[in-house]
C-alpha cells in the first residue's frame, strides 16, 4: 500500500522562511567591481579571483577563467545543462556548433561530442554497469531533428532516440518541445514537454509510450513550463523532482505519476535542480542559485544579482554582470567535492566554477 504522502513526506512539513531568508540574503555583501586575478592557469590552485558569493557554509569563490574555449570559439546561448562522468569530467552543452563540451575537473577542454546536436538542452547521467550514459533534449540537431530524445554513450555515440509519440495526439509539430528527460528506478524514461504542453510523459526503457500526467495550469498536479526533471532520493521513497518554472515553484510527483506535493514555492524561475547529500541545488532563470536544505527551506543563496534589468535578459553582456553574480542561471551542477557549476542564459553564454570556502 502506498504511504500517504500528504501527509507524512517532509516537503509538506515546512512553508517558513523564504521571505526570512530572502530578507537575510540582502546582508550577503557582493564584490561587485571588476576583480584582480592572481593565476592565469585553471590548474592552479590559486586561479581565485576576488569575488564572493553565498553565506554560511555555502559561501564561495568564483574560479577565474575555468572552462575558456579555445581563441574564435563561443558557447552561443549556453541554453543547456552540465553533467559529469564517473572520472569527473565535466560535459557541458552550448547553444553552437561546439555540442557539449568535456573538460578534465582542472577546466582544461578535452573534446567536443555530439557535434550534430548544437542545441542540447538537458544532460542526465547514468551507469549502467560498468557502462555510462547521458540522457538528453535535444532542441536543434543536423539535419533537422529537432525536439527529440536521446540516449547516448560519453563519447557521444547514440544509442536511443525518443520522439513525439502518436499517443500524445498532438496535431501540430510544435507542440513537441521538450525540455528534460530522466530515468526511473526501474528504467522507465520520464520526459517532460515544458515548452509545449507541461505534460510528463511516461516511456518503458524500450522507448514505447506508456502514458502521461500533470498538463498546463496552476493547481495542484498542473504546471506552467515543466522545465526541469530529477529524481529526488533524499527521502524514503523516491520522486520525480519537477521544476515548474513559470509557477514559480518545485513539485514532487510518484513514479505513477500522482501529484504528491510542492517542494518550495516562490522560487526565481527555477530550471534546473543538481544533489549533493541531503541538499538541492536550484538554478534560477531570474539571476540566482539557491539552496535547499533536506525540508527545502533556502540556507542560501549564490549570485543573487540585484540588478533586475539583468533577470532572464537574452541580450545582457555577460561583460556587464559581475562574475559573482548570475544574470540568468539556467544549468546547474554540484560535484562531490561541493563545487557548483553554472551557466547564465544569454547570446554568447557563460560558464561559471564555484569552489566552497573551508570554515
Amino acid at each position: 500500500m502506498q504511504p500517504d504522502w500528504k501527509t507524512t513526506h517532509p516537503t509538506q512539513l515546512n512553508r517558513r522562511a523564504f521571505g526570512a531568508a530572502a530578507a537575510a540574503s540582502a546582508l550577503v555583501a557582493f564584490t561587485g567591481g571588476a576583480s584582480t586575478v592572481r593565476a592565469e592557469s585553471p590548474e592552479d590552485p590559486t586561479c581565485m579571483s576576488q569575488h564572493r558569493t553565498g553565506n554560511g557554509e555555502w559561501t564561495y569563490d568564483v574560479v577565474a577563467h575555468w572552462g575558456q574555449l579555445p581563441a574564435g570559439k563561443q558557447f552561443g546561448g549556453t541554453h543547456g545543462a552540465i553533467s559529469s562522468d564517473r572520472a569527473g569530467n565535466l560535459y557541458v552543452s552550448t547553444q553552437s556548433e561546439t555540442g557539449i563540451l568535456v573538460y578534465d575537473p582542472k577546466g582544461h577542454l578535452l573534446k567536443t561530442i555530439a557535434n550534430e546536436y548544437p542545441e542540447v538542452h538537458s544532460l542526465h547521467y547514468i551507469a549502467e554497469g560498468d557502462q555510462e550514459f547521458f540522457y538528453a533534449t535535444v532542441q536543434k540537431g543536423t539535419p533537422a531533428e529537432n525536439w527529440l530524445i536521446l540516449k547516448m554513450k560519453t563519447d557521444g555515440t547514440v544509442v536511443q532516440k525518443i520522439t513525439a509519440p502518436p499517443e500524445a495526439g498532438f496535431k501540430q509539430p510544435n507542440e513537441w518541445r521538450v525540455t528534460a528527460v530522466v530515468p526511473g528506478p526501474d528504467g522507465s524514461i520520464y520526459i517532460a514537454n515544458g515548452y509545449g504542453d507541461s505534460r510528463i510523459f511516461k516511456f518503458d526503457k524500450r522507448g514505447n509510450y506508456q502514458s502521461s500526467f500533470a498538463g498546463h495550469g496552476a493547481e495542484d498536479g498542473k504546471c506552467d513550463c515543466s522545465h526541469g526533471l530529477a529524481v529526488d532520493t533524499r527521502y524514503d521513497q523516491p520522486l520525480i523532482l519537477v521544476c515548474d518554472r513559470e509557477n514559480f515553484r518545485l513539485s514532487h510527483f510518484d513514479f505513477d505519476g500522482k501529484f504528491v506535493g510542492h517542494v518550495t514555492q516562490h522560487l526565481r524561475r527555477p530550471c534546473q535542480v543538481s544533489f549533493h547529500g541531503d541538499h538541492a541545488v536550484v538554478s534560477e532563470l531570474q539571476g540566482r542559485v539557491t539552496i535547499l536544505d533536506r525540508n527545502n527551506t533556502p540556507v542560501a543563496f549564490i549570485g543573487d544579482n540585484p540588478q533586475q534589468s539583468q533577470w532572464a535578459n537574452y541580450k545582457v553582456s555577460p561583460d556587464s554582470v559581475p562574475a559573482n553574480l548570475f544574470s540568468a542561471a539556467h544549468g546547474c551542477y554540484v560535484d562531490r567535492d561541493a563545487n557548483i557549476f553554472v551557466t547564465d542564459w544569454n547570446q554568447v553564454g557563460r560558464l561559471t566554477k564555484l569552489t566552497r570556502v573551508a570554515t
